[in-house]
């Protein structure tokens, strides 16, 4: 029998949509609509800090304390928090059939393996195509490199209160699955909002940002870079519509809410803490 598997993501999300009434499946698509349109009309897609990393304000050393705090608030968590989500997976059994996690769990592993610096296609070899060099985490630490922030500066450093609270709401997250996925999907949003941003910023002092980081950070409509973080923010939606029940959707508005409000003061902090670092 032949089975397709050149559509992994596409094949994914119909079987999700299998996996639960037709009927539920609307009512929660329906439901996860208005949320994003709530989440892409809050504040955190205004800003005033967005303008100013987009104009290069910023000197080197506000450069470098943003991405400090960046790091703290998100970036060491990020696969944390994805691996949690696949574990959690487990959560959707018994009340979905047997077997059921492993399509979320699927949809989800797209998202690793962007992260862990795997790339589409096979090798010469007919194996998978990687290197660990890749993984997003480490590109990150090389942007520090590039920043001359230090190890030590990197070790010792003390996080602003909003960053220790942005990362500790996620890290809260990790005992229910539907929490944390609904989290991530949002950080994923924020991801999309300020990559670019970030990206112009981190190239007003100096850096080559047409490689690593930011070259693969942003949306997959995006010709400066070879990123996919609105394709990684959908498939968590469509893992949040499989696991939904009407009776949960006012506490995951809540939360996916106050994680926005959060990740807002988190760049208003940002904006005051670097105010007096601009060029």
């Amino acid at each position: 029998m032949h089975i397709d598997i050149d559509q992994p993501r596409e094949i994914a999300v119909e079987k999700l949509k299998e996996s639960i009434p037709k009927e539920l499946w609307d009512a929660n698509e329906q439901f996860i609509n208005q949320l994003k349109t709530s989440i892409k009309c809050h504040a955190l897609a205004s800003n005033p800090i967005i303008e100013l990393l987009n104009s290069g304000q910023f000197n080197h050393q506000a450069i470098k304390n943003i991405h400090l705090e960046y790091r703290h608030a998100i970036v060491q968590i990020f696969t944390d928090a994805l691996l949690i989500a696949q574990y959690q997976a487990r959560q959707l059994e018994p009340r979905l059939p047997a077997g059921t996690k492993m399509i979320a769990r699927f949809l989800l592993t797209l998202n690793v393996l962007d992260e862990f610096g795997f790339q589409p296609g096979t090798s010469s070899t007919e194996y998978y195509r990687g290197n660990p060099a890749y993984a997003h985490y480490p590109l990150f630490e090389k942007v520090l490199n590039e920043l001359n922030i230090s190890i030590e500066e990197r070790a010792n450093y003390k996080p602003s209160q909003i960053a220790v609270e942005v990362r500790q709401y996620l890290e809260q997250s990790y005992d229910a699955y539907i929490a944390v996925v609904a989290l991530l999907a949002v950080a994923e949003q924020q991801v999309i909002l300020y990559s670019p941003p970030l990206r112009q910023a981190t190239k007003s002092v100096g850096l080559n940002v047409e490689h690593g980081y930011y070259y693969v950070h942003g949306i997959s409509s995006d010709t400066t870079a070879l990123a996919a973080d609105d394709d990684h923010e959908d498939d968590l939606w469509f893992t949040l519509i499989q696991a939904c029940t009407p009776d949960i959707y006012q506490s995951v508005t809540s939360m996916c809410m106050h994680y926005c409000d959060l990740w807002n003061q988190f760049w208003l902090h940002q904006l005051e803490l670097n105010a007096a670092l601009k060029r």
